[in-house]
């Protein structure tokens, strides 16, 4: 906990107030910090998330090709389809279950690298991967990095105000912060070369990573349907990539207590199975955090797991050698036990009702 406590660069407002509460920013203290961290005139070391929201940026010219030269029902079910589902379902094989949780194992680095470049390249993996693990460290908490007590722009700009690693890890510890994103594939900087980036994440391979990502698609999108198409897909990208921001405001519940009795098992933190990220994206929240190392949260039968049926697919094949199923414990250990609990009391409903019409015929 002590590691995890100093790996993100704290904001300037801080993590927790004098008496050791959730410090809750003014939005005016939010949009200052947002863009103190993505002045790269200011330091080099915001290169990062300056360069997470460029990708944002550089994708609206292509929605508004969309919407006002090329837009079809056609096209729009297209990027209905693929901001939804496909970016979504990839965000947690990708990002999740695999950078993250380590929730399942590829059999060797082209599967890998095939499953990292499945859809257009948006979210860098070191802003997402060090500080989800804050996130499950302290979730609902002070320092949590998305802690939706904090309000929904606290969410929303998380992955520029507190999301990116601390810039002064003593060598040690950037060390640890660098072996979180080991199996990612993620070439790590020295030391340093991070006291120069203050990321683990080299800026000229991250680059050239993401230009070739994007110039393969805009050129498989380009063959396949032309322009039109191409904007169509590369407009949806960038909008999956703004709605993701809000999903940890709204999977915590918007701050307050939103858990359902017998549905959301997980009490540890305020987060919440909801029923369309869950069919979308396999994100069931709170099953998630309930066991965040299964490779599987769609535990009951309604609980489509899209990402699921990704990862076992690869399995089969021989693309995933390994992972975790969390399923059968959930159901020994949280599910099956409800149901004999409601089966209990619905028997002895009956015993009482019984004894109650005996009494009466008496």
């Amino acid at each position: 906990m002590a590691f995890l406590s100093i790996v993100l660069d704290p904001p300037t407002y801080g993590w927790a107030d004098a008496n050791g509460n959730l410090s809750k920013p003014t939005t005016r203290q939010l949009l200052q910090e947002f863009f103190k961290r993505l002045n790269i005139f200011k330091s080099k070391k915001n290169w990062l998330p300056l360069m997470s929201w460029s990708k944002v940026i550089i994708t609206i010219p292509f929605l508004y090709f969309f919407i006002f030269e090329y837009f079809s029902w056609s096209l729009l079910i297209v990027a209905f389809l693929y901001s939804m589902i496909i970016m979504g379902t990839h965000g947690t094989v990708w990002h999740h279950r695999f950078c993250t949780h380590n929730a399942y194992a590829f059999s060797n680095r082209f599967w890998r690298f095939i499953t990292q470049n499945l859809t257009i390249s948006m979210i860098p993996e070191e802003i997402y991967v060090v500080s989800h693990h804050v996130h499950h460290a302290k979730s609902d908490a002070p320092g949590d990095p998305y802690n939706a007590s904090g309000g929904f722009l606290y969410c929303f700009l998380a992955d520029v105000n507190h999301q990116p690693i601390a810039k002064d890890l003593c060598e040690r510890d950037y060390h640890r912060a660098a072996r979180l994103m080991k199996h990612t594939g993620v070439q790590p900087n020295t030391y340093a070369q991070y006291l120069k980036w203050g990321s683990i994440a080299n800026p000229a391979r991250t680059v050239l990573a993401w230009a070739l990502n994007w110039g393969f698609w805009f050129g498989i999108l380009f063959l396949i349907g032309g322009f039109g198409l191409a904007c169509t897909v590369f407009g949806a990208a960038g909008i999956w990539a703004v709605g993701v921001r809000t999903f940890n405001y709204e999977g915590h519940g918007k701050g307050k207590d939103m858990r359902r009795d017998n549905y959301d098992f997980s009490r540890e933190d305020m987060s919440i199975n909801q029923l369309w990220p869950g069919i979308v994206a396999g994100e069931w929240h709170n099953n998630h955090h309930l066991y965040p190392k299964s490779a599987r949260t769609g535990f009951l039968p309604h609980q489509v797991d899209i990402a699921w049926y990704y990862i076992r697919f690869m399995y089969a094949i021989g693309a995933v050698k390994s992972f975790k199923d969390s399923k059968t414990d959930f159901l020994e250990t949280h599910y099956n036990k409800l149901a004999l609990v409601e089966h209990g009391q619905a028997q002895r409903l009956q015993e009482d009702k019984m004894l109650i019409l005996q009494k009466d015929k008496g």
